[in-house]
């Protein structure tokens, strides 16, 4: 993998079944549109994703991303590093179906639109770690979180060498990275729901992990060698890495800590 203006960002900004009542709720259609220190979440995500060295060009991917890029997020319409697509029947054959293509050459980065503290040093972080590998996802280790953010509820896997959750980062190296893909279609419906999750890969590999007689690089060593291609997990050091806005005490958390910075 290549850095320093070699990337492309996708934007996922599609909504998932159940969000319609939280976008609602805060006044706007979709929830990448929800306000989140002044700005819609969504216009945080491609500031900060556009400011990022390492990023030469993003994608919105959304049900309908050109309605996403109007009004108070014109001036990204307006930005011509920034292209739309429709998204796919899941989040994996989105991306899928645009990564590695004409607008979004490889290598990709894959981010969330909800990701509202994401920034430009978690990013580079990030890609230099993924530096070399096929596919590469972030993680922050629970006591990291924990320690700055007890109050907040994140989906744990639990490790011999500790407990993880994701960071809503992706690395896309290359077209052999579509075997990853592949297998997170079959695990964006339990994302939320840790062992129906690692049930995804398999009962033995399940078992270890429930058993915490696997470590977090052992467990994902296992699914490369299934997958036949160079995989990571990335550990990053900021616990806002992760924190995302699923929910209103997510939302009020994230307002908390910009009001601080």
């Amino acid at each position: 993998m290549e850095t320093r203006a070699q990337w492309t960002a996708i934007i996922l900004a599609g909504r998932r079944p159940g969000e319609d009542g939280f976008a609602a709720a805060n006044g706007v259609a979709a929830k990448a549109l929800i306000q989140v220190g002044g700005m819609p979440m969504l216009g945080r995500v491609a500031r900060t994703v556009l400011e990022t060295p390492s990023i030469a060009r993003a994608i919105v991917l959304s049900q309908d991303p050109d309605a996403l890029l109007t009004g108070a997020l014109q001036w990204l319409a307006d930005d011509p590093r920034v292209a739309t697509a429709l998204a796919e029947d899941g989040i994996s054959a989105s991306v899928m179906a645009v990564a590695g293509s004409e607008a979004a050459p490889w290598p990709v980065l894959v981010v969330t639109a909800d990701h509202a503290l994401l920034s430009s040093a978690m990013i580079e972080e990030f890609l230099e770690a993924a530096r070399g590998e096929d596919a590469a996802a972030a993680v922050v280790e629970r006591r990291t979180v924990e320690a700055s953010y007890p109050e907040t509820r994140r989906t744990w896997l639990r490790f011999s060498d500790g407990d993880y959750t994701g960071a809503n980062m992706f690395a896309l190296g290359g077209p052999q990275s579509r075997e990853a893909l592949a297998a997170w279609s079959g695990v964006e419906r339990d994302r939320k729901k840790a062992r129906r999750l690692l049930m995804r890969f398999g009962f033995f590999l399940a078992l270890r992990a429930a058993t915490r007689s696997i470590s977090l690089d052992g467990f994902v060593s296992t699914m490369a060698l299934r997958l036949g291609i160079r995989l990571r997990a990335v550990r990053l050091a900021d616990a806002e890495a992760a924190i995302d806005v699923d929910k209103a005490d997510d939302l009020r958390l994230v307002e908390a800590i910009l009001a601080r910075s």
